[in-house]
């Protein structure tokens, strides 16, 4: 588990998000989380499938994200969820041993301790600087990884703001993947964006 972390945006229009996350995939992503807080469930569930379907098609792990149930029925590749949408080890009873179960940690190592120990694949910290989809306070400090990856036996994963000009210094300090949104899906090119940030894993 390493590399590019695609996280998709709030977008209602389907096509365009499986356009984009395919020339996101193209450009490097290993891993897609949907991510759409402003939809109704029918909605929900015919994005989640078409982009299930697509992250098939390139064979890497497709995540929903706060939704278990939807998971459960779409047999998806695992779940993220946020510090207070349900308890790890109640989401790991539920999915099975073998899906992946992510975890925001925010800037709390505790939090992260915790979920390692309910049964989560990985660990998510942030926000470490300021973000155009998520409003929050600004605190999560870089050594937050690096102790991490001492402590943990998962993966961590950082979000929050995350660009080509500022992730490198948390890939140095032993992130293993980059969650994103609006660096990549915003951008023309988004390809490009998306290969940019995945080549940062290479030096």
């Amino acid at each position: 588990m390493q590399g590019l972390y695609a996280v998709t945006p709030n977008w209602d229009d389907t096509a365009l998000m499986l356009t984009a996350t395919e020339e996101v995939i193209r450009g490097g992503a290993r891993m897609v989380q949907y991510r759409h807080k402003d939809i109704d469930a029918t909605a929900r569930k015919i994005q989640a499938s078409a982009l299930q379907q697509l992250c098939q098609d390139y064979l890497i792990p497709f995540i929903i994200n706060d939704d278990v149930d939807l998971c459960i029925e779409l047999n998806a590749d695992g779940v993220h969820v946020g510090g207070t949408d349900a308890p790890i080890a109640n989401v790991r009873q539920r999915v099975g041993a073998h899906k992946i179960v992510g975890a925001s940690c925010y800037g709390s190592m505790d939090l992260a301790r915790a979920a390692v120990r309910d049964g989560a694949s990985y660990v998510a910290f942030g926000g470490f600087y300021p973000s155009l989809v998520k409003k929050y306070e600004v605190s999560t400090s870089a050594h937050i990884v690096a102790q991490a990856k001492a402590e943990l036996d998962a993966p961590v994963v950082v979000i929050g703001g995350m660009t080509v000009d500022n992730c490198g210094v948390l890939i140095a300090q032993g992130a293993d993947m980059v969650a994103a949104i609006s660096s990549i899906y915003a951008r023309i090119d988004r390809k490009k964006a998306a290969q940019e940030m995945s080549d940062l894993f290479q030096n």
